[in-house]
């Protein structure tokens, strides 16, 4: 019983520190990949403004449209306490003011958190000719959006923006292990639902 509990043990290491590295390498090299839109995942609008986070999930987007390789842009993100304006219509704003035509952008303004964008974005796009995607984000946070997103029915795959706002070790470790954490964890509960 102890050998079993010990290989048990040695296991969940090797697979949380598999999937540690599988997180901090997600979404490199994907830059060339193409879908019918792409997922902008929201991250704060400070007074109409995008965060520095979220201005490079919107540049890498923007990006991939103006290269063709996406046909539409769906900016997510609710509006949070007092704000005046959601994320998604901040986004949308910034997306039009960077020469992104507004009958390409789709808003998504209800969702507060990962699951809810995509779930929202999902719906938005029912009656629409949009089968595939691109999530565009920052790369810790790709492997556990795209898991979302297959467990959802959606082709997706990840594409990290180059624009980060996570540039130093001092800001990306926080992330990463914060990522790395929400995703171990919800593979744990996969196994009990």
């Amino acid at each position: 019983m102890k050998k079993l509990i010990k290989y048990i043990v040695i296991l969940f290491i090797i697979y949380v520190a598999y999937t540690g590295y599988s997180i901090w390498t997600y979404g490199a090299n994907n830059e060339d990949a193409d879908a019918d839109a792409a997922i902008i995942l929201g991250a704060a609008q400070w007074n109409g403004t995008p965060s520095p986070v979220f201005e490079g999930r919107l540049k890498q987007g923007i990006e991939l449209y103006k290269k063709g390789q996406v046909d539409f842009l769906i900016v997510t993100g609710g509006t949070i306490d007092s704000a005046e304006d959601s994320e998604g219509e901040v986004g949308k704003s910034y997306a039009m003011e960077q020469g992104v035509p507004e009958k390409d952008i789709i808003v998504e303004d209800k969702s507060l958190e990962t699951e809810e964008n995509l779930y929202n974005a999902n719906t938005l796009i029912e009656n629409r000719d949009i089968k595939s995607f691109l999530l565009v984000s920052d790369a810790f946070h790709l492997k556990r959006a795209v898991s979302i997103a297959n467990e959802r029915g959606m082709d997706a795959e990840g594409v990290a923006t180059e624009y980060s706002a996570y540039e130093s070790l001092e800001t990306k470790l926080p992330f990463f292990f914060e990522e790395w954490a929400y995703y171990v964890g919800n593979q744990i509960l996969k196994v009990f639902r």
